[in-house]
């Protein structure tokens, strides 16, 4: 690694921090990268330079959107009784591909972790909370992955929740302990919607 330039090795360095990617994985996209044409490459580089600047948040829900337009806030289609509480957008998309639900979402954009000094004021539950003000849903799904801190988070939303009349229920048994909803399949997350219980406040 030390004979390599300066410029590949600071490559590969911002690839390994990169969730789920290795110094292996990192050396691998850089030399990958290095044998692409320079259009490739240019085109590459300006997809990075634009991204942040492409998306938004809704400003409802707080799912990334672009051209200000929300696929699931704006349409008329979808049950606005229903909100589904997840911990990153990936998790829409994984309960999307079940056409099991057709409710409205709520991005908590992480989860409570106090070892990592994440506390309920960094998500997005006070906006949550104002929006259940607003627009009185008739029930929440928490769908915060079954790990420590998503059942922190979830116990965290119970409590807040306990004083509004509405019907609050968890993802039910197919999610195994520690698993992460954006990777369970299709049937595993079927399976949970169906089986969601409701949790008495």
């Amino acid at each position: 690694m030390s004979l390599l330039p300066q410029s590949v090795k600071d490559l590969i360095n911002e690839f390994a921090r990169l969730p789920g990617i290795g110094p292996k994985s990192a050396a691998r996209l850089t030399f990958y990268l290095l044998k692409q044409p320079d259009q490739e490459l240019q085109r590459f580089g300006e997809i990075l330079q634009n991204l942040k600047q492409m998306i938004n948040l809704c400003p409802t829900c707080f799912t990334l959107i672009q051209n200000n337009f929300c696929p699931f806030c704006d349409n008329v289609n979808r049950n606005p009784t229903l909100i589904c509480v997840v911990e990153e957008p990936l998790d829409i998309i994984a309960l999307e591909k079940t056409h099991e639900y057709n409710g409205l979402y709520h991005v908590l954009h992480g989860v409570i972790s106090p070892m990592d000094g994440i506390g309920p004021e960094h998500l997005k539950i006070p906006e949550f909370i104002s929006r259940i003000k607003k627009n009185k849903p008739e029930e929440i799904i928490i769908a915060t992955n079954p790990s420590l801190e998503g059942e922190a988070t979830a116990m965290y939303l119970q409590r807040v929740l306990k004083d509004f009349k509405l019907k609050l229920t968890r993802l039910g048994r197919g999610l195994p302990t520690g698993g992460e909803l954006e990777y369970a399949d299709e049937v595993t997350l079927i399976n949970a919607l169906q089986g969601r219980k409701e949790i008495k406040l």
